[in-house]
């Protein structure tokens, strides 16, 4: 692990900041009990001219604790269950940067 790995760890750890997830590989494979770093930023969209506003949910997975993430896994996150539509490792290689739709 190095520092980077360390701090992330800290972070979905912390009861203020982390959630506890479930995750299914494909959106059927077995449940893996992980916790994440949560997001839900509006993203603005432009559709023939007109501003669309449609809520986003990003989710920060340790790669230590999910290796392998892929466009259609899912992560249950109380009542919300998000789909992966796009997955991405950060500059240090530590954690995943999902982007989900509900």
């Amino acid at each position: 692990m190095n520092a980077f790995a360390d701090a992330m760890a800290a972070l979905v750890a912390d009861p203020n900041l982390g959630v506890d997830a479930v995750y299914r590989q494909g959106g059927i494979g077995p449940a893996v009990a992980v916790r994440v770093l949560r997001s839900s930023p509006d993203r603005v969209a432009d559709a023939f001219g007109t501003e669309i506003l449609s809520a986003t949910d990003i989710l920060s997975v340790p790669i230590a604790v999910l290796p392998d993430l892929a466009a259609g896994d899912r992560f249950a996150l109380g009542p919300d269950l998000l789909t992966v539509s796009h997955a991405e490792r950060d500059a240090s290689g530590t954690t995943w940067r999902v982007l989900c739709q509900r």
